[in-house]
C-alpha cells in the first residue's frame, strides 16, 4: 500500500514520516512537496506537489492508494485547494484520504473552522473512503513565545482563563501514523486533544517554575494584544488572527477531556513541562 503525505517537510508532516517510517517499509511513502530536493533527509521518494498547481496533480497522484492530506498553510485559499486535492485524487485511483482537520471543527468559533468545515464536507461528498483527524492546538504554538515571555518578564494574551487542552505536534503525528496503519478508521472523525488542560496563567507558573523567574500572564483585550502583535512585526492579519484565536480559547474551543488521542496513542500526550523544557533550552 502506498501512502502519500502532503506537506511532508513541513513541522508536523516530517514527524508523520518519521512515525511511518517506524510502521511500513519507506517503499510505501511518497512525500508530496513542492520542493522534492528538499525532501532528500526524509529518505522515502519525493514528488514534486503543489495544493494550487492542479494540472499536475493528478499525475503525482497515480499509484498512491492512501493520501494523507495535511491541510495547507495559506489561509482563506486552504478550502479551494482542498477540493481540487481531493477532486484530483479520486482521478487518480486514491481509495483512501485521511485529512487533518481542527479541533469540533463543525461548533469552533475559531476562524480557522470554517475552511476545515468545508473541506471534510468535501471529502464525504467526493464518494471516497476518508478519516476526520480533527486536531486541537499543538501546545508549541504557545510554549513558542516562552523564551520572549522570559525576556520581556510576562506571557501576554487574549485567552483569560480559557482551558486550552493542547497537545505536542509530535502526539498529533504519531496518531496520524497509526490511523494510515491500523485498519478499520474509514468513515470515522477523531477528536484529538491533549489528555490535561492548562491556562496562560499556568503556563506562565510553568515558565516561571522552570526558570526560577517571575513571569505573569498578562491578558489583553483582543485588539491591544493584535497591536502588540503588529508592533513586534508580525503581519496586521496574522496578528488579528492571532488574537482572535486567543478570544476563542477563552470561549473554551480549543478544550476536550475526552482522551481520544492518548487511546490512539497508547500512553498519555506529552505533559505541558516537558515542551516548555523544549521551548527554554
Amino acid at each position: 500500500m502506498k501512502i502519500g503525505i502532503t506537506g511532508a517537510t513541513g513541522q508536523l508532516g516530517h514527524l508523520v514520516v518519521a512515525k511511518l517510517k517506524e510502521k511500513t517499509s519507506t517503499e510505501n511513502l511518497v512525500a508530496l512537496v513542492r520542493t522534492p530536493e528538499k525532501a532528500s533527509a526524509l529518505g522515502i521518494d519525493a514528488k514534486a506537489f503543489d495544493y494550487a498547481k492542479v494540472d499536475t496533480q493528478v499525475e503525482m497522484l497515480k499509484g498512491i492508494d492512501t493520501l494523507l492530506l495535511i491541510s495547507g498553510n495559506e489561509i482563506g485559499q486552504r478550502e479551494l485547494q482542498h477540493k481540487n486535492v481531493i477532486k484530483s485524487a479520486k482521478k487518480a485511483g486514491v481509495k483512501w484520504i485521511v485529512y487533518t482537520s481542527l479541533l469540533r471543527a463543525d461548533t469552533s468559533t475559531l476562524s480557522l473552522a470554517p475552511e476545515h468545515l468545508a473541506t471534510e464536507i468535501a471529502l464525504k461528498e467526493s464518494g471516497l473512503d476518508y478519516t476526520i483527524l480533527r486536531n486541537g492546538w499543538y501546545t508549541e504554538n504557545y510554549t513558542n513565545s516562552a523564551p520572549v515571555a522570559v525576556k520581556n518578564g510576562a506571557f501576554i494574551g487574549s485567552a483569560g482563563d480559557g482551558k486550552i487542552a493542547s497537545a505536542a505536534r509530535a502526539d498529533y503525528a504519531e496518531a496520524a501514523a497509526i490511523v494510515l496503519t491500523t485498519e478499520g478508521n474509514e468513515g470515522k472523525t477523531f477528536e484529538l486533544a491533549g489528555d490535561t488542560s492548562f491556562t496562560l496563567s499556568e503556563l506562565a507558573a510553568e515558565i516561571s517554575k522552570q526558570t526560577g523567574k517571575e513571569i505573569p500572564y498578562t491578558n489583553l483585550l483582543e485588539e491591544k494584544y493584535a497591536e502588540i502583535l503588529v508592533s513586534v512585526g508580525l503581519p496586521e492579519g496574522l496578528s488579528k488572527a492571532i488574537a482572535g484565536w486567543d478570544v476563542s480559547a477563552s470561549k473554551g474551543d480549543l478544550f476536550d477531556d475526552g482522551k481520544v488521542l492518548s487511546g490512539i496513542l497508547g500512553h498519555p500526550t506529552t505533559p505541558l513541562a516537558d515542551i516548555v523544557k523544549v521551548a527554554l533550552a
